[in-house]
Order: structure tokens, then sequence, then C-alpha cells
């Protein structure tokens, strides 16, 4: 077994380490066997560490889902950080440094090198957490700051002994059920042996290996409508975990760009952004994503020989060309309909459209780990439909496309702090103008029919659910028909993903990330009215005004465009009830297309739960239906359950089923970048039960076994806002930080995505877990 062995030092004992293993003995009695980080130490990290230390958000950057991660250490600089007047250096594991004196040079210290007579940071970070174990499914004492209102330390190796004297009750795992005796000692052991790592990166296998020649061949094609076309592909694809048809269980894929061809080793260009300058020369490539899969990172796209032919067709098949191609720059990352212009649009929506879960899964679940700076903008619960492109004057008019386009420009490309609102006043103009000339342009055309809406596969029908500072997306209808509904054109789907993923920049100043915030209102005001042009003309002003009561109002007098009031609609829509009609009628009419069908949510009889399932799990779906599209006036117990509470239903043959219990906070409009909290509107918050795990966040779960559910439900309805009797049902049901099996429950929810959907499982977060 070959170790990289990490210091001098280090070396003479893994020198040793592996005289005294297994192999190195000529037949003597063995001792115990060398630890292998790959079979030894990874599970460990990935059990009790990664649910916390996984991409942007880990405690001081600390990123335990691999070696590499392990190796490259800590940083005491905060990646999320929106005050900062300056972008700060990417540190993109895997992307930004390929060796630890590459990550040393970028200021990440090591946890893992002993300091002279000191042990390894980590090791006494964890021998802190050890020594201090927690009272068993207890409350965190109080003075444990936890969640995003933390202020990590990130102590330094010579830091470590006033850290430890300043917190002693913080060692790692923070304030929860810590290591076994066993896991403690293997990594102990391990560190103190020099923490050697050996290495295991995923690979491809034949079968994958053949599909990702087909892939980058056609992506590095000769020729300049051909290059075209690949960068727009490139530039939609960058944040896909791309599995392959027959390929092995666990193994994704990403693109890059590198400087090396097809068939040699991938040397990667860094770039900040996927729309900035190469540099040099460069080939579209495909590699291995590694490390543990997270569930929040973790956006799929399927790739087989038949998506790749859809590709060829939409994209390599027609008889468009481009006399030469567009530079980089922030102009052409700006406006993409002007750099992408020559490609069809019709082709670039459709490609979207089929693909329209993953697109709108990037902007709202997104794989920045940490989006209040966006999820304020959006209500806690909506639909997402779009348009077709036959019912689409961007794709069928050659005129309007001409005078829209221009139009079309996002803002966020120029982070100078000091022009920021100047900057801002003019991108919302131009939008303005816009809206001005879609308005105008669809009142000449047919009153919008059913047809009007795209509904080419299950990808047409989407529900967004919002949990405070993450949002998740699940193709269907889910819970109960929603306040608002947004309808996507092509220019909207487009300027969405582009402002929020392609052109967005985490580690971006001030100036960058309230441009992009600010933008992404008038992008969900443009989604809103999209869909009112659906709803009966004389009632669009006061579904407007009940969206944006109160300060709204001044909202829209201040940034947005007049609506249209007086074009009809075809729908044949109740005027009485408009939006709640509306959402009935498309139900009705897409039970075919919609793949979550949702009789608890949407109960219209007797039976409120699923009718396939085991009569013990539909007793428990019945009572718990209870609970759902109630307003908290009636359901007080509302307003103490987190955003995301999963619940873990325990059936008498040892099977269990998962709920997600998702908590919907009304808002008087979603209007404002600050003072979301003066906006709540609490009386009106509903609950939104439905199988499955519907957040990468968990903010709680408790576990009832189902002939329990009515008293569980019943307890729930008589609890009312008394935070004692609250405080009885996580007692009896809740599974604390400290629960004695906190962890096996907590990753039954991932083997619960892996059992039921396979490809999207992945480690998921607990930095959001509460301290109920």
């Amino acid at each position: 077994m070959m170790h990289r062995c990490r210091t001098l030092a280090s070396a003479v004992v893994c020198a040793l380490a592996l005289l005294l293993s297994p192999a190195g003995l000529a037949g003597g009695p063995q001792s115990s066997p060398v630890i292998s980080y790959t079979r030894d130490i990874q599970p460990i990290l990935t059990e009790k560490c990664v649910a916390c230390h996984a991409c942007n958000d880990a405690a001081c950057q600390l990123n335990l889902g691999s070696a590499e991660g392990v190796q490259r250490g800590g940083s005491k600089v905060p990646v999320y950080q929106g005050e900062r007047s300056s972008a700060v250096p990417t540190t993109r594991l895997f992307y930004d440094a390929t060796s630890e004196e590459g990550w040393r040079k970028k200021g990440f210290y090591s946890v893992l090198d002993q300091q002279g007579s000191q042990a390894a940071l980590m090791a006494r970070m964890l021998e802190l957490g050890h020594k201090t174990p927690l009272t068993p499914n207890a409350k965190i004492p109080d003075d444990i700051v936890l969640g995003l209102n933390r202020t990590n330390m990130c102590p330094a190796p010579i830091e470590f002994d006033a850290y430890a004297g300043a917190h002693p009750r913080e060692g790692m795992p923070l304030a929860v059920t810590g290591l076994t005796d066993q896991e403690h000692q293997t990594l102990q052991r391990w560190l103190a042996a020099g923490a050697p790592v050996e290495s295991s990166a995923v690979k491809p296998s034949a079968a994958e290996a053949r599909q990702i020649a087909d892939w980058e061949a056609l992506l590095n094609r000769p020729g300049a409508s051909e290059a075209l076309a690949a960068r727009w592909l490139y530039e939609h694809l960058f944040l896909a975990h791309i599995h392959f048809q027959n390929g092995e269980r666990g193994h994704f894929f990403q693109w890059v760009r590198s400087r090396t061809p097809s068939g040699q080793p991938v040397d990667i260009i860094a770039s900040r952004r996927p729309n900035d300058p190469p540099g040099s020369d460069f080939y579209y490539r495909l590699v291995p994503v590694q490390g543990v899969i997270v569930h929040k990172t973790h956006i799929t796209y399927p790739a087989s020989p038949d998506k790749l032919a859809r590709i060829k067709q939409l994209f390599y098949a027609g008889d468009w060309q481009v006399a030469s191609l567009p530079g980089y720059g922030p102009q052409r990352r700006a406006n993409p309909f002007e750099t992408f212009e020559a490609i069809p649009a019709r082709s670039r929506y459709q490609f979207m459209l089929d693909n329209a879960e993953y697109f709108v899964r990037t902007f709202i679940r997104g794989s920045v780990c940490r989006g209040q700076i966006a999820t304020d903008v959006i209500r806690d619960n909506f639909w997402a439909l779009f348009q077709d492109p036959e019912h689409d004057l961007y794709i069928t008019d050659a005129r309007y496309r001409g005078e829209a386009t221009p139009l079309l420009a996002m803002p966020g490309q120029n982070d100078d702090v000091g022009s920021v609102l100047g900057l801002w006043r003019a991108y919302r103009d131009k939008r303005n103008d816009y809206e001005m000339l879609r308005r105008d342009a669809y009142a000449d055309t047919p009153p919008p029919t059913w047809e009007t809406l795209w509904s080419g596969n299950d990808n047409a029908l989407l529900s967004i659910f919002r949990h405070f500072d993450s949002a998740s997306v699940t193709k269907g209808l889910i819970g109960d028909v929603p306040l608002t509904t947004w309808l996507f054109d092509y220019p909207l789907l487009e300027r969405t993903y582009y402002q929020l993923a392609v052109n967005f920049d985490v580690f971006g100043n001030v100036s960058h990330q309230l441009q992009t915030r600010l933008y992404f209102d008038l992008i969900r005001n443009g989604a809103e009215v999209n869909f009112l042009r659906l709803l009966p003309a004389s009632k669009r002003g006061d579904i407007l005004s009940d969206w944006y009561q109160n300060s709204g109002k001044l909202k829209m007098w201040l940034d947005y465009e007049d609506i249209d009031t007086s074009t009809a609609s075809a729908l044949g829509i109740d005027p009485h009830h408009a939006t709640r009609d509306f959402g009935l009628k498309l139900l009705q009419r897409t039970a075919g297309l919609n793949v979550a069908p949702d009789p608890i949510n949407r109960c219209t009889g007797a039976y409120c739960s699923r009718p396939d399932q085991p009569e013990a799990l539909r007793n428990a779906e019945q009572s718990l239906s209870r609970l759902v599209s109630r307003p908290a006036a009636g359901l007080e117990v509302i307003g103490q359950l987190p955003e995301a509470t999963m619940l873990r239903i325990e059936l008498p043959n040892g099977q269990r089923e998962v709920y997600s219990l998702l908590r919907n906070r009304a808002h008087s409009n979603v209007a404002f970048l600050l003072g979301e909290a003066y906006r709540y509107q609490p009386g009106l918050d509903t609950l939104t039960l439905y199988p499955g795990v519907l957040s990468s966040y968990p903010n709680f779960m408790f576990n009832i076994p189902s002939d329990q559910v009515p008293a569980f439900v019943d307890a729930l309805q008589n609890a009312r806002d008394d935070k004692q009797a609250f405080e009885a049902i996580v007692e009896r049901w809740g599974i604390r930080r400290s629960h004695p099996q906190f962890w096996d429950y907590f990753h039954d929810l991932s083997r619960y995505i892996e059992q039921t959907q396979p490809v999207e499982a992945g480690v998921l977060d607990m930095n959001r877990y509460e301290n109920l």
C-alpha cells in the first residue's frame, strides 16, 4: 500500500507503519493493520463531519469530503461576506490550487501537521469534543451559538489553546452527538502517524469513457458555428453533475475548459466565471466529480446517446452560420442574447425546456450553499410554468426579437461600489423598457389559451419551496394552490439563469451581489406579470395589489412597469377566485403530466392519503392531513415549527416512510432587500406535507411510530403557541442534535433518497439543524 507521507518526520512513521503492516511481516504475529485513508478515515469523516464541512459555507472553508479538502486545511477568510468592498480570490477545491503548497500560498493552514510536541489541530479539536460529550437528547446549551448566525473562530494551530479556553464545549463535531470511541481512536492513530493519504480518485468505467469521448468530440468539433454552439452548451452545463446511461453508481462528471485536448491529462483553466476569457486555446473536457457527493451541490443532468442526438438535432443540424466568433468580457457576459444571437433562439429555448428542472434548480437551489441574498426575493411556495415556443414572440417574431435583444442586458459586470446605484437604475430602466415592449407586442396577439403553456415533458410543471435562506425545486405540482405562479418565457428563463448561475460570483463584492439581488427582484416581478396575462384582465390589478401590499405598493411605483389590464385571456378562468380557479383547472388539465399527485394537501373527499400505500401508512397520512393547508391563525403551533421539518414514520413491518413538513411563511410582499421580518404575516402561514426529502438542509426531525401519529397530530393541534407543550412534543418524538442515534436518523434521510431517487442521493447538510 503506497501512502503519501506529508513531512520528513511522518515519512519515518509511515515507513515503520508499512514494515509493521501485514504485507511487511514475514510470517511473524500480525500487529494492527495500517490505517487506510480511503477505507478507514473518509467513511468516518463522511458519517460525522461532511454534513457541516462541505461546499463554500463549510466552517473555515475546511472541506472534509475528500483527501484534497482535508489536506487543503482551513482559512480565516469567509466565502460569504456580503459587505466586502473588494472581491476576494477564488478558492474552489480541485480548481484554484492542486497542491498543499499552492493552498498554503493562498492562506490556508494545515489541520493535519503536528506542531512540535503538539498534536495536529484536527486531533486537538476532536479531543476537545470527545472529552465534553453532550447530555443525551437534551437541548444544546444556549451559550453555544449555532446556525448561520455563528461567527466561526477558525483558530490556527498556534491559537488552539486560547480557543479551547474560551470555548471548552465547542470541540468537534460541534454541538452534535460525536464520534464513537472506536472512531475517535482510529482518527487519532491516523493523525499521530502523520495523516498518510493514498490516492483514490474516481475514474470513468469503460462504458463511461466511450460516452465521454463522444460528448467531447461533439463539443470540440472544428468550425465557427460549432464553436459557438459548444460555448453556449458549456455555459449551460458547467454546473451539472452528469451521469451517463449505464454508468457506475455514484459516478458523476462535470464540464471544464482545459488547455489540453481529449486523450491527454486535463489542465483546467480556472477562470472566475465560465464565460470569462480563457486566456489560451482550450478544449471542453469532462472530468469526474471527486469527493463525497453532497446533496446541496448535486444538480444532476442525465447524459445518454438519445440526449446527444437531441443536441445534435437542435444545434448542429440546422443551416445557421456565424461569420466570426464573439469575444469574452463584461459586455458579452451582460447580454448573452447578443453573444449567441446567431444560434436559433428556438434551439436555445427548446434545450432549456427539455431540461427545465435542471435549469430552475441551478438558480433556485443553486450551488453556492447559502442563498438568502437571493431567496428573500421569492415567496415561500409557488409553481413554475413555461410558455410554449410557438407562443413566444422572441422565438416566432424576428422583428420583435431584434427590438428586445438590446434591452435584455443584465447588471453585475461592473462591481465599482460607488457606481452601484447608477448602474442599478440604468439596468432597471432598460428592463422596464423591455417590459413595455413586451406588454404592447403581446397586446396585439391573440388572447392566451391553455395551449400557451408548454407541456412537452414532465419538466413542464415545477414546485418551488423556499426555506428562508435555501430553496428546493421538484417536478410536479405539490401542495395547495399557491398565492403566486411564475411563467417563464425564453428571455426570462435565460436571463434568470445567466444572472444567478453563470454571471454570479460568490467571491464577489457588495456591489456585484447587490446588483444581482436587485435584478432578481425584477425577474420575479416579470414572471408574475407573465402569469397575470393568463388571468381575467379585470382582476389583474387587484391580484397584483394583493401580492404587493403595504410597502410593496411603493416598490411598484418606483421600479416596476405598469401591467396590461385590458387585453383578454381565453383560458375561461372564474374572475371571482382567479388564481385558485386557474390552479384547480391547471391540475385537472395536466393530470397526465403531473408527476406529483397530492391527495394529502389537496384532499377533496373523505380520504386524504395515497391509495397505493399500506393501511398503516394511509391511516398516518389521513391524520397528518389535518395539519396542512390551514392558516396559522387556526393552527398556532405553526409559529414554533422550523422551515423544513422531516417526519420519519415507522411502520409495524419495520419499514419507514419519510415526509417533508414545510412551513410556508406569508409576506405582505417580497420586494425589498432588508426588513423581511417586518413583512411577515404569521397568521397566514401554512404547512405543506409531502413524501420525500424536499430540502438539502433539514431543520429538525421527528421519529414517530405509525400508530402514534394521531397522538402526534393531536399534540401539535393542542400545543397552540405554548412553548412548554411544544417542548413536550420534542421530548417525546424529536431527534435532537444530542440524540444518541442522531447520525443514524440523519443519514437515513439520505438513504431514503438513495432508495427512491438513487441518482439524486447525497449527504444532507446539518448546518441549519435547529436546537429545539
